[in-house]
C-alpha cells in the first residue's frame, strides 16, 4: 500500500507541474520567465525567428507573446540552445568537476559528455564513481560514456583491468549514454572476444557506442562499423571524415588544446553533411578554457572560417542533442529544458547571459555561485594515493642500445617514425624518453628517444601520459630525468620541470595524479608558469609541452609511441 501511495503521490506532482506547462503555454498564467522581444537560432527550420520565449518548472513552453513574472528584453540580441560537448575528459582540465563547471558555464556550455577514463585507468570502478559523485547536481549537466579501453590495449599497465562486467552495472545509471571511444581499434577489427564483448555489452543495454580510429580505412573501417560503433573524433584529414560519415558514422569536429582540427574539417558545416556533425573538444587546458573558451571557441572560429553561423550553432548544440538521445535539449521550442545562451550578435559572438533550466547562470561574466557535490570520504581518500614505486636515480634511465625515435608533429598527437638513436644528442633535437609504471610497483621503465620536443637542456616529467598515466618524462640528461620524476611521486602526481638539478617549475595534480584540488585560476597561473620554463629551455612551441606529451604514451595513435615496455609501432603492432 505504501509503495501505491508513493507512486500516486510522485503521479500527483508531475501532473500539478505539467498541467502548469499547459496553461502557462495557453496564455492562462504567467511564466516564471520570459525573454522579451528574442531573435532566436530556431534549428528545425534553420532560420532566425522572433518572439517572446516563455520558461515554466524549468522548461521553454512558448514562443509568441507572452507575460512574465520576471521579464527580460533581449531585443537586439540572438538567444541560442546552450552549448553541448559531445566527447571530453573532464580530468584534461587539471582541476575537479566543479571547478571545471565554473569556467565553461560562462562560454555557453550547458552540457557535457564526459568518458571518465582517465581516472579510471588509475582507480578502476571506483574512479568512475568518483566521477558521478563529482559531478552530482552540478549546472553543467554531465554526462557518462563508459570507459571502453581500461587500459587502452594489453601493451599498457595500468591501475586496472576492466572487462564488460567490470562496467555493465553502470549503463542503468540515468546519467550513463553508452560505451566511450572504442581506442582499440586494432581489437575490433581482428574480432578480439575480449574487446568486442563491450560493444555487444553496450548494445544489450541500447545504448550508443563512440569511435576512435584516426586512418582507419578500407575494409577495416567496414569492419570497425559493422561492429556497431557510431562516431568518431579522430578525423584530421577531410578525406577521412568523409570516408566515415558515408558509411554512417557521426563525426564529432575536434577542436581542442593537443589536437586542433576544425579548419580541416570546416568544409563539413554545409547543407549536406552537417547533420551527421557535432563539435568536441576532448581535452581543454584551463589556460584554453580561461583565455580562448570552450564549445563557444569552435563556433566562433567556425563562423570566422566560413561557415554558416546557423549551421555552426547547429552542430554546437542540436545535433550531439539526438544523437545522444537527449531529446529535451539543444533547441529552443516548447518542452525543451530552458538552457540558452544570449549573445550580441554573430560576428563578434559575446555571450552575455547564459540560463540553465530558466535559472540565469552567468550574466556579463558574473557566474551565480554553487556548492561542489559531496563525495565519499573514501573515495576522496583513495583518489589522493595512488602512487606505488620506488625512488629513481639517474641509471634507471641509463640505456646505451639503439632505440626508436618517436616524430612529434606539431600541432598533432599523431607521430612519425624518426629511426634509430642510442644516445641524447639535444643540439639535434634528440632527447630521451621514458614511460615508468607508477600503479603496482613493477618497476618497469620504458626506454627510448624522441624528435621534435625541442628541449635544449633539462627535463620535463608528467604523471598524466594517456592513458595509463603512468610518469612519462623526456630530458637532455638522465640526472634531471630522475629528478623531475622523482617530484612528481612526491607530490602524489603532477607536472614538474627541472634544470639543472633543481626544481623549476611544478603543478601540483593530488587527485588519482591528474587533477588538482586548488581553483582553476590558481592551477592556470602554476601552469603558465610551467609552460614558460619550457619553451625558455628550448621546447617547440607548436606543442604543448605537457599535453602532447603526454599522448606519446598512448599505444593507439599512429605510427610510434611510448609504454612502461619500451617503442612501439602501432602500425605494425610491434616493439621496435
Amino acid at each position: 500500500m505504501a509503495t501505491s501511495e508513493s507512486y500516486a503521490g510522485k503521479i500527483n506532482r508531475k501532473l500539478n507541474k505539467k498541467l502548469r506547462i499547459i496553461n502557462v503555454a495557453a496564455g492562462r498564467e504567467k511564466a516564471d520567465l520570459v525573454l522579451k522581444n528574442a531573435t532566436y537560432v530556431n534549428v528545425f527550420s534553420n532560420e532566425l525567428c522572433q518572439g517572446d520565449i516563455a520558461v515554466a518548472e524549468g522548461l521553454i513552453v512558448g514562443m509568441g507573446s507572452y507575460e512574465g513574472v520576471r521579464e527580460s528584453d533581449v531585443s537586439g540580441k540572438i538567444v541560442l540552445p546552450g552549448f553541448l560537448d559531445a566527447h571530453i575528459h573532464l580530468e584534461s582540465s587539471l582541476v575537479t568537476p566543479t571547478e571545471f563547471a565554473k569556467a565553461v558555464l560562462p562560454h555557453g556550455t550547458t552540457t557535457v559528455i564526459t568518458d571518465p577514463h582517465e581516472i579510471t585507468n588509475v582507480m578502476g570502478t571506483d574512479g568512475i564513481e568518483y566521477m558521478l559523485q563529482a559531478t552530482e547536481g552540478l549546472p553543467v549537466d554531465v554526462r557518462f560514456m563508459l570507459p571502453s579501453c581500461v587500459p587502452a590495449t594489453p601493451l599498457d599497465e595500468s591501475g586496472a583491468n576492466l572487462d564488460y562486467r567490470a562496467i555493465d552495472s553502470f549503463y542503468d545509471h540515468p546519467r550513463v549514454q553508452g560505451l566511450a571511444e572504442m581506442m582499440n581499434a586494432y581489437g575490433v577489427t581482428h574480432a578480439f572476444p575480449d574487446v568486442v564483448s563491450k560493444i555487444v555489452a553496450a548494445q544489450a543495454h541500447h545504448k550508443k557506442i563512440d569511435g576512435h580510429a584516426p586512418d582507419l580505412s578500407g575494409n577495416n573501417l567496414n569492419a570497425y562499423i559493422a561492429a556497431g560503433v557510431y562516431s568518431d573524433h579522430e578525423c584530421y584529414r577531410l578525406e577521412d571524415a568523409l570516408a566515415k560519415l558515408r558509411r554512417g558514422q557521426f563525426i564529432m569536429i575536434r577542436d581542442g588544446t593537443a589536437a586542433r582540427n576544425l579548419e580541416a574539417l570546416v568544409p563539413l558545416l554545409c547543407d549536406q553533411y552537417v547533420e551527421r556533425c557535432m563539435f568536441c573538444t576532448d581535452d581543454k587546458h584551463p589556460n584554453d578554457l580561461l583565455e580562448t573558451g570552450h564549445i563557444d571557441y569552435i563556433v566562433k572560429r567556425a563562423i570566422a572560417l566560413g561557415a554558416d553561423p546557423i549551421l555552426a550553432v547547429k552542430a554546437a548544440c542540436h545535433n550531439a542533442a539526438r544523437y545522444f538521445l537527449l531529446n529535451n535539449r539543444g533547441a529552443i521550442a516548447p518542452g525543451y529544458l530552458a538552457d540558452f545562451v544570449v549573445i550580441d550578435d554573430f560576428a563578434s559572438f559575446t555571450i552575455e547571459q547564459v540560463y540553465k533550466k530558466g535559472a540565469l547562470m552567468c550574466d556579463h561574466g558574473v557566474l551565480t555561485g554553487f556548492a561542489a557535490p559531496e563525495i565519499d570520504p573514501y573515495l576522496t581518500a583513495k583518489s589522493h594515493d595512488t602512487f606505488h614505486l620506488r625512488t629513481l636515480t639517474p641509471e634507471s634511465f641509463a640505456d646505451s642500445r639503439p632505440r626508436g625515435v618517436i616524430g612529434m608533429v606539431s600541432g598533432e598527437i599523431t607521430t612519425t617514425d624518426a629511426g634509430y638513436a642510442d644516445h641524447i644528442d639535444a643540439e639535434n633535437d634528440i632527447l630521451k624518453i621514458a614511460v615508468v609504471e607508477r600503479h603496482k610497483n613493477t618497476k618497469h621503465i620504458g626506454i627510448g628517444y624522441i624528435k621534435g620536443y625541442g628541449l635544449r637542456h633539462g627535463a620535463v616529467a608528467t604523471s598524466i601520459s594517456h592513458d595509463s598515466h603512468n610518469i612519462i618524462v623526456v630530458g637532455a640528461n638522465e640526472a634531471d630525468m630522475a629528478l623531475a620524476a622523482n617530484r612528481v611521486i612526491e607530490l602524489g602526481g603532477g607536472i614538474v620541470v627541472a634544470e639543472n638539478g633543481a626544481v623549476t617549475a611544478e603543478v601540483p595534480l593530488a587527485i588519482a595524479g591528474i587533477m588538482s584540488d586548488e581553483p582553476l585560476v590558481t592551477v592556470n597561473e602554476k601552469l603558465e608558469r610551467a609552460k614558460a620554463r619550457c619553451f625558455a629551455a628550448g621546447v617547440n612551441p607548436g606543442i604543448d609541452p605537457f599535453m602532447t606529451l603526454s599522448f606519446m604514451a598512448l599505444p593507439v595513435i599512429p605510427a610510434l609511441r611510448i609504454t612502461t615496455r619500451g617503442v612501439y609501432d602501432v602500425n605494425s603492432q610491434q616493439y621496435i
